[in-house]
């Protein structure tokens, strides 16, 4: 089910135990002209067992690993938990779509990337203290069943934030200057086409944002100084004081919609949201206006995205989120000349996977160590007593 996620040495464990040993119980490293070392054998496997349970087991899913179990990525943030020789670090031994129950079963806390997490996925989780989403968007997981099931969620909040709004700016860009179009014409020696393609610049353009939290924010700020007209938001639940702070109007989407030279979504996936931008919506914006979703899939209406793209209604599109992901086949989206893709990885760097790895692994040592972690999404998990029993039973033992 597990496989260790960096291999220690077998006599790094063995010595790990026998320090902790000797440090509790008194032992003399050498009694009756007998070495320590030598012990190891006549210490029984349950003594070892016992020990080695009172670790706190921290899994990864298995896809941020390549099949030889090397890491996918450059930094996971693992570095968090250097010294916390109380965790250990694992993968889980295969990837699938949806976590099985017989995946979570084994552990005190799982962090999630891509797999789907259910009302099934939890029903062995009597010792499954935590899920971490390595991310912010958490609409992949079920989460009233990890509430029942006494299982904290947390996500990664601004840890997402740098690298999500410089891909939305590099799209603005790319978008805006032909970009796809233009490197097309030199690869396939059609250089007098270039006459087709004149681009605009974001001066003196709106930009309009749904869904005005954290990221949309640091959007604003890091568009400051490309002499854009003052930005429009939407967001039903943001203060209207703090986006005034920042230069911001808020307004209703309509409003946005006719408003906007860009539509940059930043909204979370609910009930509230899904096809929040279908035909209606796309029918207002502006036929020189570009829509940019970075946020997910299903926000906006892709049947009405695909004909407004095809028939001209607006400029152009940049897409990294979709409905059904994985994608595992053409997107007929990609048969449009006016519209970039990605795999829902555009704001993927190094620095993001290292940032989000931090606070993830941070929060899983957080809840070992009896502290609630940062951006926790079922808080009320916290009273239940049946949670508060299982969370003293599984870290009463590492806590100070």
């Amino acid at each position: 089910m597990f496989e260790p996620a960096f291999p220690a040495q077998n006599h790094e464990v063995f010595r790990s135990f026998f320090v902790e040993r000797v440090a509790r119980e008194n032992v003399s490293p050498r009694k009756h002209g007998v070495p320590l070392w030598l012990k190891l054998s006549v210490l029984n496997a349950q003594t070892m067992s016992q020990s080695l349970t009172r670790r706190f087991h921290l899994a990864l899913t298995r896809d941020f690993f390549h099949p030889d179990g090397s890491s996918r990525y450059p930094d996971l943030g693992l570095s968090v938990l250097d010294g916390a020789r109380h965790m250990e670090v694992q993968h889980l031994a295969e990837h699938r779509n949806v976590l099985g129950p017989d995946q979570t079963g084994g552990a005190n806390g799982i962090i999630v990337l891509t797999p789907r997490v259910t009302g099934e996925s939890l029903q062995r989780s009597d010792d499954l203290l935590a899920l971490g989403r390595f991310g912010v968007g958490y609409d992949t997981v079920d989460v009233a069943a990890c509430t029942d099931a006494d299982v904290v969620l947390y996500i990664t909040p601004g840890a997402v934030n740098r690298p999500i709004v410089e891909a939305t700016v590099c799209w603005m860009l790319a978008l805006t200057h032909h970009v796809r179009a233009k490197d097309n014409l030199v690869r396939t020696g059609r250089w007098d086409g270039r006459n087709q393609y004149l681009g605009c610049e974001l001066r003196d353009r709106t930009l309009g944002i749904v869904g005005f939290g954290r990221i949309g924010q640091a959007l604003v700020e890091l568009l400051r100084g490309f002499g854009m007209r003052p930005p429009i938001a939407y967001d039903p639940y943001a203060k209207a004081d703090m986006a005034g702070a920042l230069g911001v109007r808020l307004v209703s989407l309509d409003e946005l919609l006719t408003q906007a030279d860009f539509v940059s979504v930043h909204c979370l996936l609910n009930d509230e949201t899904r096809n929040l931008i279908g035909v209606r919506e796309l029918g207002l914006m502006k036929k020189n206006a570009y829509l940019i979703n970075t946020a997910r899939g299903g926000i906006v209406d892709e049947d009405a995205l695909y004909d407004a793209l095809k028939r001209r209604r607006i400029a152009g599109a940049a897409v990294d989120c979709f409905v059904g992901e994985p994608i595992t086949s053409p997107h007929r989206l990609g048969e449009l000349d006016n519209v970039l893709l990605a795999p829902h990885s555009i704001c993927w760097t190094e620095e993001l996977f290292r940032d989000i790895g931090r606070m993830a692994c941070q929060g899983m040592l957080d809840l070992s160590l009896g502290r609630k972690p940062i951006g926790v999404v079922n808080s009320e998990v916290f009273d239940k007593p049946s949670f508060q029993q299982k969370w003293q039973r599984l870290t009463k033992a590492f806590r100070h």
